[in-house]
């Protein structure tokens, strides 16, 4: 227990009172210091809290096709329980109260009542689903789908009792030297004892929340509907073999469900209903030139983007130059070529033949798909004194820059011949013996695909073979 200090009550005996007193003696005020605080007894305990009422279970759901026979459904989610109360605050143990003490006392108080538990919230009411071609049969079903109660809260209970003081003030007369001396001072102190407090009472829980009402979904067909198949990412293989149908359920939402059952029913007043279907195959038609094993097993992304398209994603990695053609309920994707990304990179440098004028670079597609690649170049020309082959070089200038014309390009099966020395560059940045840099940006473009890549040769222009 904190030990507080409570003000010291002093009565002051003063010689101006003119109190008959043996001529030996003298009575005079002390001042004494602030006394202090002891509590005697012992405090009481606080009281634990009520435990919270459990939550009701959410009813099952319910899935029926409606045939107009009568029915009865009972989808009443469970009630909340009680919270239990708070236990009562302990009283103090007030013992007795110590007399003719020379400090203040402070009695035990008693302990906190406890709070009550919260009440449990209600379970849902079961969901319901109802496929029924023909409205009017939900008339001879009544269901009752509401949420249970919310449980009631525990009560607070009552905190403890204090204890109170048997004697509220005291005064104890302490004197210093000897009577009939001049120094001989008596003082008469008072303390107080402080009664204990009650202990509070503890606060009621709060209600439980009602469950919520089960929903409605009414889908009209006699048979089970299929979920929805909306987006798929499928191989190539799979696409072309045996096709793949993506579908799309079409739902409205509406009011006014109580309405459909019998009366007194009961059931959330909103719902779902299913207005339509959509259903459409996808095929793959392989009309390339290409072998179609080497891209089985890429996949494709379809997705049902409206009420009659389908949108194909195909994979970064492949690059295809196709056509999309509807017909009745089916999407063909029809393939013409196809190559993968990566074969529209790789040219490489066969290295410089010729001199000055007719000075000529040579390129290898490697991947031999330059029939049905466009190829467009852009050269930058550099000359140096330093030998640029063995050892990095600072001193380049460059003395041309720009596209290569389509017609100093030779294009012979999977080579390519570039006639560098036809170029507007004067001869004598072409001279024997000059380091170059020949820096060749290739652009290649497929179908609508674009990628680049760049190619640079160094060397020292000489008598070439």
């Amino acid at each position: 227990m904190q030990v507080t200090k409570l003000p010291l009550f002093v009565l002051f005996f003063a010689s101006s009172l003119m109190v008959p007193m043996p001529s030996s003696s003298i009575v005079c005020a002390g001042i004494a210091m602030a006394a202090e605080v002891k509590p005697f007894g012992q405090n009481g305990s606080n009281a634990n809290n009520g435990t919270p009422g459990e939550n009701g279970e959410d009813s099952d759901n319910l899935t029926i096709f409606a045939d107009g026979s009568p029915l009865t459904l009972n989808l009443v989610g469970e009630d909340g329980q009680r919270g239990e109360s708070g236990k009562a605050g302990e009283d103090a143990k007030c013992q007795n109260q110590p007399t003719g003490v020379k400090h203040n006392l402070q009695a035990p108080s008693g302990g906190n009542g406890g709070n009550g538990g919260n009440g449990g919230d209600g379970g849902n009411g079961g969901s319901l689903t109802v496929y029924a071609t023909d409205l009017s049969q939900l008339q001879q079903i009544f269901v009752n789908a509401s949420g249970g109660k919310g449980g009631q809260p525990g009560q607070g209970s009552k905190g403890g009792q204090g204890c109170r003081c048997n004697e509220p003030y005291w005064t104890v007369e302490t004197c210093s030297g000897n009577p009939g001396d001049a120094n001989y001072r008596c003082t008469t102190l008072e303390f107080r004892c402080q009664d204990g407090k009650n202990g509070a009472s503890g606060v009621s829980g709060a209600f439980g929340r009602d469950g919520l009402p089960g929903q409605l979904t009414l889908i009209n067909l006699d048979q089970p509907l299929q979920p929805d198949k909306p987006a798929s990412t499928v191989t190539m293989a799979a696409l072309k073999d045996k096709g793949y149908l993506l579908s799309k359920n079409i739902w409205e939402t509406r009011n006014g469900a109580s309405s459909l059952f019998a009366p007194g029913s009961v059931i959330d007043d909103q719902y779902l209903a299913l207005v339509n279907r959509l259903e459409r195959s996808f095929l793959l038609i392989w009309n390339a030139p290409q072998s179609f094993n080497q891209f089985a097993q890429e996949k494709m992304t379809l997705k049902y983007e409206n009420d009659q398209d389908i949108r194909v994603d195909v994979p970064d990695s492949i690059w295809i130059e196709g056509t999309t053609q509807q017909r009745n309920n089916i999407t063909q994707f029809i393939v013409y070529n196809a190559i993968y990304k990566k074969d529209a990179t790789r040219l490489e440098s066969k290295g410089l033949s010729g001199r000055e004028q007719d000075l000529q670079l040579t390129l290898i597609d490697e991947a031999d798909q330059s029939n049905l690649i466009a190829t467009k170049f852009d050269i930058t020309y550099s000359i140096t004194r330093s030998d640029p082959r063995f050892r990095p070089v600072s001193d380049y200038t460059t003395k041309y820059q720009g596209e290569i014309p389509e017609d100093l390009v030779i294009l012979d099966g999977d080579k390519f011949t570039i006639d560098i020395g036809k170029l507007p560059i004067e001869s004598r940045h072409l001279r024997s013996g000059l380091g170059v840099e020949i820096k060749i940006v290739a652009t290649r473009t497929f179908a609508g695909y674009t990628d680049q890549q760049t190619i640079t040769v160094k060397d020292v222009l000489g008598p070439f073979r």
